[in-house]
């Protein structure tokens, strides 16, 4: 039987597209100048076909550019590792891999420095791309002892990247953290047993918040020819370290918590009784001996750690299974009001994307958007209207399936008129394959 991965939503896209003057319905804001880059896997056709899985597929990123009130291009590209471009039957550009780790990323991409990044983890390196999505080649920043993450987090202060990146033949992990120009400014190794997977981390003020969960490296899966050598191990208790920004691997603190597994954070921050307070969608469990076909539900859940007492509090925030937390970055490791989730009965499966969440964690509430269904929405990247606007002054960013069309289109909603009408939907030529995550990344002064 076929794997579900290579039906539907998830279909891959067998084509390299490049479109200019996309349709648009509504009104594209004027102030909104530059890139919204999304990334995900797509089969390139020799995968088995039994038991290929989404987790696995080649990166390709889909990127829209959006120019004084119009939408100027579209174009979707594989990211060319050496595989990858011999698969097409081109020259690989070469470059700094990890322990041949030569992997096209298919989870993230992001800027930073002026430099547009695709992210994987697990010891693969980033490949960089160029403004209008050619592959520039693998990527270590000038002097990666290993890879990277899938989920750097950026520092609205000062604008330096933190990262937390592991690989199975490592006794620790490494907190990383990249200056405003892009280089190493900061290294250290934090020392954890067993080869834990740690796809996510959260970052506030004072602290690099560490999730040691209860997945880890599984030799008999790698010894089995497993692409994806990670499983479920009761033998490794979950538990949360603070290590201080500035500290060293010697003052981490460790906390107990509930055996779970997260893939996103939420957002972390300290509060006024100087509390780490982080919210994730936290799974009970993950990849049972090493199985990608069953994925329980998430919660969101609300984790208070109190260092002075040494006590770490679990809340259940809301109870319907949702991934692909966001919030507004420029509030990143800072308290938040608003954030927003995509819920799904099964949301890794061919239901994902139908309910969009908008949670005002001050009042409480939460506002509902609906989609119709098979929509496919994915994760809401918001963009603010202005620097110094208010945290949901601004919009929403999204891919959606139209069913209609057979092809997919990019919604700009409005954050404050969360259940309204879209501000601008714009038709793009191609379908886009459900994917992870991406990026609203504005344009440099020379590109405007």
């Amino acid at each position: 039987m076929a794997s579900r991965f290579l039906a539907g939503l998830f279909a891959p896209v067998t084509e390299e597209v490049t479109a200019f003057d996309l349709p648009v319905t509504g009104r594209i804001p004027p102030e909104l100048n530059g890139r919204y880059l999304r990334n995900g896997p797509n089969a390139m056709g020799l995968e088995d076909p039994d038991s290929y899985h989404w987790f696995l597929g080649k990166g390709m990123v889909h990127g829209i550019r959006l120019r004084d009130g119009r939408a100027e291009w579209y174009r979707n590209r594989w990211i060319r590792s050496e595989s990858v471009a011999n698969t097409l039957g081109e020259k690989w550009s070469g470059g700094p891999v990890f322990a041949d780790m030569d992997w096209a990323p298919n989870n993230n991409v992001i800027e930073h420095a002026g430099r547009t990044i695709t992210l994987a983890e697990g010891g693969a390196r980033p490949y960089e791309m160029s403004y209008d999505l050619g592959t520039l080649g693998p990527c270590d920043f000038g002097g990666l002892p290993g890879g990277y993450t899938a989920h750097p987090k950026r520092d609205p202060r000062t604008g330096e990247l933190h990262a937390v990146s592991y690989f199975h033949g490592w006794n620790h992990v490494q907190h990383i953290v990249l200056d405003r120009g892009g280089h190493i400014a900061r290294t250290v190794n934090v020392p954890v047993s067993d080869g834990p997977m740690m796809h996510d981390f959260a970052l506030t003020e004072r602290y690099v918040v560490i999730y040691d969960l209860s997945i880890t490296f599984s030799a008999d899966l790698a010894v089995n020819g497993a692409r994806l050598p990670y499983a479920w191990n009761d033998a490794h208790p979950s538990r949360i370290g603070l290590l201080p920004r500035d500290g060293g691997a010697d003052e981490v603190r460790w906390f107990d918590v509930e055996p779970c597994w997260v893939f996103h954070t939420l957002n972390a921050y300290d509060d006024a009784a100087g509390r780490v307070v982080v919210e994730v969608a936290r799974y009970p469990w993950m990849l049972d001996q090493g199985r990608l076909d069953e994925i329980p539900p998430t919660v969101l859940d609300r984790w208070t750690i109190d260092p002075a007492a040494g006590t770490l509090r679990q809340d259940v925030i809301d109870d319907r299974s949702q991934e692909y937390p966001r919030v507004d970055e420029r509030v990143v490791s800072l308290p938040h009001r608003y954030s927003y989730t995509v819920v799904g009965e099964d949301i890794f499966g061919a239901k994902v994307g139908e309910v969009m969440l908008k949670r005002d964690a001050r009042t409480e509430t939460t506002e509902t958007r609906l989609f119709p269904r098979g929509s496919g929405v994915g994760e809401a990247v918001f963009v603010p209207t202005r620097a110094d606007s208010a945290e949901d002054d601004g919009y929403l960013m999204t891919i959606v399936f139209d069913p209609e069309r057979g092809a997919a289109d990019l919604l700009l909603l409005s954050a404050r008129d969360f259940t309204g009408p879209p501000v601008a939907a714009v038709h793009l030529p191609a379908k886009v394959p459900l994917g992870f995550h991406g990026s609203w990344i504005p344009d440099p002064e020379d590109h405007r």
